[in-house]
């Protein structure tokens, strides 16, 4: 079973190819993260947890439904993650995930996809995109045969420099850079309410017809990446900066 967290459509792409290839079932957490409600999966191929790379770990709110849910039939977890650019010591933190709940870790696998992240990075234009997914897909390929194989995914630490990344930079990621008081709407805006069905953890309501964000965020980028009418700016880093979303996850 391949189970998916995703904000624009990355990780959700990759899933669905890892799934169709290896004729198993696609889950997104989406709607069990944004009920708050969790549930027992039962499967005897093995589990493969699919998300993006927020400072050099996987999200807390996937992590969060990991814990939370229960895993029944195979023990036997792989993980891949969606990044800009490396995943850091990821391994070392998913190792002690799977322990605590009683899953075999069987490796972690990195797939280089389209930085999404406005609030921080350049966004690349929907051509370079495209080329960038291009070169995934045989990274992606990889992946799906080790797993087929029944073999562990090799993974590193990241020297010095992912330990240091994963372990002392992700922590103060979150009350560092994880904040949505900058996040505003314009005139441009339309009400279509989008903004706020995409929201995982329901922080974004319409108020007034426009957009107002609450203080628990996770930085998936949705909903600015996804507005129609790129209405939503994040103070002026996301200003002239061009929105990504996956298109072939649609």
């Amino acid at each position: 079973m391949v189970i998916y967290f995703t904000g624009t459509g990355n990780s959700k792409f990759i899933a669905e190819r890892i799934a169709d290839a290896l004729g198993d079932n696609s889950v997104n957490s989406f709607n069990n993260i944004k009920s708050g409600t969790f549930e027992e999966y039962n499967s005897e191929k093995p589990y493969i947890f699919v998300c993006p790379t927020y400072a050099w770990r996987i999200p807390r709110v996937f992590e969060g439904f990991i814990k939370s849910s229960s895993f029944k039939g195979s023990n036997n977890a792989y993980f891949v993650m969606t990044c800009g650019g490396e995943t850091g010591n990821a391994g070392h933190y998913l190792k002690k995930l799977c322990e605590e709940c009683s899953l075999k870790f069987r490796g972690i696998g990195e797939v280089i996809m389209p930085e999404n992240y406005t609030a921080m990075f350049a966004v690349p234009k929907q051509s370079e995109a495209d080329k960038i997914i291009e070169k995934a897909i045989p990274q992606a390929d990889k992946i799906i045969e080790i797993i087929k194989s029944g073999k562990d995914i090799p993974y590193g630490t990241g020297g010095i420099t992912g330990k240091i990344l994963s372990a002392v930079v992700n922590p103060a990621f979150y009350p560092l850079c994880v904040k949505s008081k900058a996040f505003k709407a314009n005139d441009k805006c339309i009400s279509c309410g989008k903004c706020e069905a995409l929201c995982p953890l329901n922080n974004i309501k319409l108020t007034n017809g426009k957009p107002a964000w609450a203080d628990n965020c996770t930085h998936c980028m949705a909903c600015i990446n996804a507005c129609p009418e790129k209405a939503i700016e994040y103070g002026k880093a996301s200003i002239g900066k061009p929105r990504y979303y996956n298109l072939k996850s649609i």
